[in-house]
């Protein structure tokens, strides 16, 4: 190569990484917004907040949370796919985004594409329930009674294609077994139903319903998580129940569009990280039943991308038909 161009591809190189460096170190000179696709109080919503006030402390800046809920998350996430990648809207990503994917034909965005990951920032565990009057009390209870009487059972799920629904797909294919699905449009008159017994058997996100399974309004079968909880010791796994496919929970993430520069991503992944090591904000997080897994982007995107196979295939076994 002659050394004039050489030269040049030196000084070109040069210039990128002090541009790369300025780029991280001027960030961020204006207010962020991180984007979370479910209302006010939802774990989403609890967890944007905790670190949009974390973040303003140690950036600078103010780090606002707005609130666009409906279409399963997908309304936000085309927000965010859209806006100008330059790190100054973000979106609270969540397992409903690798599941919508399978279950919609008219999302406007390629969310695996137009998004880019910055941190997994926590799981909420997903707890399976029943009636405290139910007489299951263990995983293999329900498998034995679900084998014996195919379809008799039931379970209830807060709409068709909702997470709560594919929790329950999935759980009839990695045992083979068949308990009907019935949908509600929302969560507050099944929760209703699972009290009473008018329904058998649901899948829920462990927060909102920590302190019925401690009143004994509602009993707890087995919990979605990585390790059992400390505030649930004796709730077994499925994993420790050798359920296959059941080794992650309801997990949140931060995403930026796709096409933000390096340095800003690798920026958030480090205050993401520190926001999340602090201890009171993971104690906080924790008495909700949020557990904080922070990571960086890498293992973030194969986690992605694992996710949108699996519920792609589970959608596609139990032939739930796309909007």
């Amino acid at each position: 190569m002659p050394i004039a161009l050489t030269s040049c591809f030196r000084t070109l190189s040069v210039a990128l990484l002090i541009f790369g460096v300025q780029a991280q170190a001027a960030y961020p000179e204006k207010s962020v917004r991180i984007v979370v696709g479910f209302p006010a109080g939802s774990t989403a919503d609890l967890l944007a907040r905790a670190l949009s006030r974390n973040l303003s402390d140690q950036l600078g800046q103010p780090f606002v949370v707005d609130d666009k809920p409906g279409a399963g998350s997908s309304i936000a996430t085309d927000l965010v796919a859209k806006s100008t990648a330059d790190g100054y809207t973000l979106l609270l990503s969540t397992t409903a985004n690798v599941i919508n994917p399978s279950l919609s034909n008219s999302l406007k965005f390629d969310f695996g594409k137009d998004l880019a990951p910055i941190s997994l920032l926590a799981e909420n565990p997903v707890v399976y329930i029943a009636s405290s009057n139910s007489p299951f009390n263990t995983i293999q209870d329900v498998i034995i009674a679900a084998k014996l009487n195919p379809k008799r059972l039931n379970f209830a799920s807060s709409g068709n294609g909702t997470f709560t629904h594919l929790y329950g797909e999935l759980l009839n294919q990695s045992a083979g077994i068949q308990i009907t699905h019935v949908p509600y449009k929302g969560s507050s008159q099944l929760m209703t139903d699972v009290m009473t017994g008018n329904v058998d058997l649901s899948f829920t996100p462990i927060t909102p319903v920590m302190s019925s399974i401690k009143s004994g309004k509602l009993k707890a079968i087995a919990i979605i998580a990585r390790k059992r909880m400390d505030n649930f010791p004796e709730l077994t796994t499925f994993t420790e129940a050798g359920i296959p496919g059941f080794d992650a929970a309801l997990w949140f993430g931060l995403h930026t569009p796709a096409g933000t520069p390096a340095a800003v991503i690798d920026k958030l992944m480090q205050e993401t990280q520190k926001s999340l090591a602090l201890p009171d904000t993971r104690s906080n997080l924790q008495n909700q039943g949020i557990e904080v897994i922070a990571s960086n982007a890498s293992s973030f995107s194969e986690l992605i991308t694992r996710e949108l196979t699996r519920w792609g295939k589970v959608v596609k076994t139990a032939d739930i038909k796309p909007e």
